[in-house]
């Protein structure tokens, strides 16, 4: 194996065919900077997917990491250690929870908080209290439960009897919302900003409805965060910007900012339905995770980054719109902060992956959100400047795809 020659087609031979990657191979990465291979350089405006909010090998993460490693990797819950009580102490501090529970990805925080409420109805209403009410688009992770939960159903069919008692509704239509819940409905999971759904952002009033829905029906209002968390809409968690407080929070992907972990917040009353032995994980509140997740947070958690994530919004949306006035291919700009989407416009209906594919091209890596939205999710430290050279190099990929 040592005389292999590590190039794409050899993914092809050894993995299971569920992705179709770029051709080229990211080998380093600096900031929001990558090299593949053949040393060529790209601007990043995906950051993993929303999760690298400060950048590649930021060198505080970098030290944070190689001090815990030269002391404590893992322990399991045998034991709990002191990055993870570090961690939670932070995040209980700075947001409505008080108790918190640590996995490795948002599909593990999500399955945690859909059995949490399952679990509190049960154990304090009724065993027929199981309806969990989600919303088409959403996306939650691809366990069984959560991928049943998103309202994406080219995700969860195929696989035989899914998960019951879940029922999916337009999202911010609260005439529907209002029709469907009732004392059986357990809890309502949302995204504040519908991401791999379109970059759809959520009606504050809708948000104001839910909660008053949910007190109403004794109901968990649950935000999954997961990509909006951490400082990517100008908040630490995008439900500060809204009038509401949900029981449940999710986070993971910016949370550890590249090292994998994810988190369930709640509060004391709701979390002690989870006695010991009603649910765990191996790996979760791990110490190297738990360390690094720990540094993130105070890197991100500061007026001058969470302040300048809502500047840089208005910059992008300028740029983006000043591309548009030339080439007149989306119909608009949506989301918040630092995930904003481009919407495709009739006439280039189902084309978001050209889009994509001349970005890389032009050495710019960009994200789509379905068949109609190019999706930009940089890391929440991303210079002006280089903001303004991945316009330039779209607005050359958009003329690109345009011209063909």
């Amino acid at each position: 194996m040592s005389n292999t020659q590590i190039t794409r087609p050899l993914f092809d031979q050894l993995m299971v065919p569920n992705y179709a990657p770029l051709s080229m191979i990211p080998v380093r990465g600096e900031g929001s900077r990558v090299w593949d291979q053949e040393d060529n350089e790209y601007l990043d405006l995906t950051g993993g997917i929303a999760v690298n909010a400060l950048g590649h090998a930021h060198p505080e993460l970098v030290d944070a990491l190689t001090v815990q490693a030269q002391k404590l990797w893992h322990v399991s819950n045998i034991y709990t250690n002191e990055p993870a009580l570090q961690l939670a102490q932070k995040l209980v501090d700075n947001t409505f929870a008080e108790k918190v529970f640590f996995a490795n990805s948002g599909a593990e925080a999500n399955e945690a908080a859909l059995k949490l409420a399952r679990r509190y109805a049960q154990d304090n209403f009724s065993a027929d209290k199981t309806e969990i009410i989600a919303f088409y688009q959403g996306f939650h992770g691809r366990t069984f439960f959560t991928v049943t939960a998103g309202g994406q159903s080219t995700y969860s069919d195929g696989f035989g009897p899914k998960p019951g008692d879940i029922t999916h509704l337009e999202y911010n239509d609260l005439t529907a919302l209002e029709a469907a819940i009732s004392d059986k409905t357990c809890a309502v999971i949302l995204e504040p900003l519908q991401g791999e759904g379109g970059v759809l952002p959520i009606c504050n009033q809708f948000a104001i409805a839910v909660r008053a829905l949910c007190n109403k029906h004794n109901a968990l209002m649950i935000l999954d965060e997961v990509q909006t968390g951490m400082g990517r809409t100008g908040h630490l968690f995008a439900y500060m910007g809204l009038d509401v407080v949900p029981d449940v929070v999710t986070s993971a992907k910016a949370l550890g900012a590249g090292f994998p972990i994810s988190a369930m917040l709640t509060t004391t009353k709701l979390a002690s339905c989870l006695t010991v032995g009603t649910h765990g994980t191996t790996f979760g509140g791990n110490p190297l995770a738990c360390a690094v997740a720990s540094k993130a947070f105070d890197l991100i958690n500061t007026p001058e980054m969470l302040n300048g994530v809502k500047q840089k919004e208005q910059l992008l949306r300028s740029l983006l719109t000043d591309i548009n006035q030339q080439f007149n291919v989306f119909e608009e700009i949506r989301g918040a902060g630092l995930l904003l989407g481009a919407v495709l416009n009739e006439q280039y209906q189902g084309r978001a992956k050209d889009f994509f594919l001349a970005s890389a091209e032009q050495g710019l890596l960009v994200l789509v959100a379905g068949a109609n939205v190019i999706r930009f999710a940089p890391a929440l430290n991303i210079s002006e400047d280089e903001i303004k050279l991945a316009m330039i190099k779209f607005g050359t990929a958009v003329k690109k795809v345009v011209s063909a």
